[in-house]
Formats: C-alpha cells, structure tokens, sequence
C-alpha cells in the first residue's frame, strides 16, 4: 500500500513544475474537475476546488505577466506623465497600457501576496488530494493508514464519513441519511483546507494585500448560463464593501472567512452539485476545465 509521500509524488510527476504557473494552476483544476466528475455524487469537496481553482488562475495569469522579461523591461523604461499618460493608454498604445499596469502592479500591488496566493493553491492540492486518489483506488483504509495527527480532526473524519454515506447508498441509491452523511464528510474537509491549509498562508498576506485578496474573493457556479446567476458569491458583496475596504471583515479572517462559505458559498455550489447530470451545462463546464 502505497504511503502518503508516494501518493503526493504520484500526484506531483502529473504536473507541470511550479515555475509554470498558469499551466500548473490549470493541471490542478482539470486533477479536481476530474475526480468530481469521476464520483459526483460522493466527492463534492474536489467539485467545489475546481470552481475555486480555476479563480485562482485568473489571478495568477496577472502574477505570471508580472514575470515577463519583456513587460519588465518595459517597465523600467520613462514613461509620459499625468493627463498624457492616461491618455496614451486609453488611445492606442496597447504596449504602453499593458507596461503602466505592470508598474504599478509589480511595483505597488503586492507581489509577496500574489506569490502568497499561488502558493496557498499548490498547499492545498498536496494536501488533500493524495487522500481522493488513495480513496479512489483503495478505499477508506488508504486514507485511514496514510493521515497524520493533524488530518485526523477533519480531514480523517470527513473521508470516514463520506465512506459511511457511500456504503449506505449502495445499499439504497435514495438514502437521505447516507447524502447527508457525503455532505458533512465534504464540509469535514472544507474545514480542514480553510483551516490547516489556507490560514497560514493568509496570515502571512500583507495587510493592503488583505483588502486585495478580500475583493477578489468571488466564486462563480453559474458556469457561463444566465439563469444560474444566483450562483456566484462573493465576499466584498456579502461583507460589505465598505468593511471590506476597511479592513473590518476580510477574507483572511477564519471567522469572516467561514461564515461567507456557510452562508453564501455552500447554498450557490450545492444548486449546482444538483444540476451536474450526463449533457447538461454543469457536467460540460466541468468537463472544459
């Protein structure tokens, strides 16, 4: 039986290396995408990483710009001031827009933070991930036989609880209790990524790059159809902007962090959870990530 460290590296040769950042985001997101679409009705937690995954991507597209050669150097060079400048950028010069925003990115728009935020995705998949591929090829034993002390409070007891719900439904395919039984085992490990996982990571974000990371904060299930718009959340909106700006409700507080997910993130994923069948406009999203 493979360990955990064999699984991680397994998992690991399957992606690209960390210094292709896009790419790498975008292998994570198809990992999670396809394990969901693989077991739909008993890994939820791998549904709801792929939505969140692919936002993290959109963020680190900017961070990968940041790093090209050429946009730095074009950085570096003088640039027109004022009404000019602003004037160039909205009148013609792509070159020039695309340089002024990498200035004042690069230079003032937390770098630490975006590296802080790709980093946090990476610590995520190798945190949990290796458990949904040794559940997938040995059942609850191979999580059971591979968690540490610090997966036992809820990663352990999720995927117990999950394989508890599993068993349960195949027995009876229509069971009330085993759903719920999935549903909590999924929060179990919910719980587990915002809590061991995420908040170190969000602890070392700068307090400016907290108000940043606050507002982009946004995770949308309406996978493009505009009668799912109901589904998308987004913290500022659920916060409020004005204690968002402040600081006083941010994304990078559990608490904060937590109650947006109880009360606006749970309610818009499971809507789409539910319409996720053979064809539909869910199970092809999932399919295109």
């Amino acid at each position: 039986m493979p360990g955990k460290d064999e699984w991680r590296a397994a998992l690991e040769n399957k992606l690209p290396p960390e210094s292709d950042i896009v790419v790498r985001n975008i292998a994570i997101t198809a990992q999670y995408a396809s394990w969901y679409l693989e077991k739909p009705h008993l890994f939820k937690w791998a549904g709801m990483a792929a939505f969140a995954s692919r936002q993290v991507g959109f963020a680190l597209v900017l961070f990968d710009l940041m790093h090209a050669p050429s946009l730095k150097q074009l950085s570096n060079e003088r640039h027109p001031s004022g009404f000019q400048a602003l004037m160039e950028s909205l009148l013609g010069s792509p070159v020039y827009f695309v340089s002024l925003m990498h200035t004042f990115a690069a230079e003032r728009m937390f770098m630490a933070d975006f590296d802080a935020v790709r980093k946090g995705n990476n610590s995520i998949y190798s945190d949990i991930a290796w458990a949904h591929a040794a559940y997938l090829h040995e059942g609850i034993a191979g999580v059971e036989g591979n968690c540490g002390e610090s997966d036992e409070e809820y990663m352990l007891r999720g995927f117990r609880s999950i394989d508890e719900g599993a068993k349960l439904l195949a027995v009876d395919s229509g069971s009330a209790v085993a759903r719920e039984l999935i549903r909590e085992g999924n929060i179990l490990l919910l719980r587990h990524e915002q809590i061991n996982t995420l908040q170190p990571v969000f602890d070392a974000v700068s307090p400016a790059g907290k108000v940043m990371v606050s507002f982009g904060s946004e995770l949308d299930f309406s996978c493009g159809n505009p009668e799912f718009l109901s589904r998308k959340a987004s913290f500022a909106g659920f916060a409020g902007y004005f204690e968002t700006l402040t600081g006083m409700r941010s994304i990078t507080s559990t608490s904060d962090r937590w109650e947006w997910i109880q009360q606006e993130v749970l309610p818009a994923w499971e809507q789409t959870d539910l319409s996720c069948r053979e064809g539909s406009v869910v199970h092809r999203s999932f399919a295109s990530m």
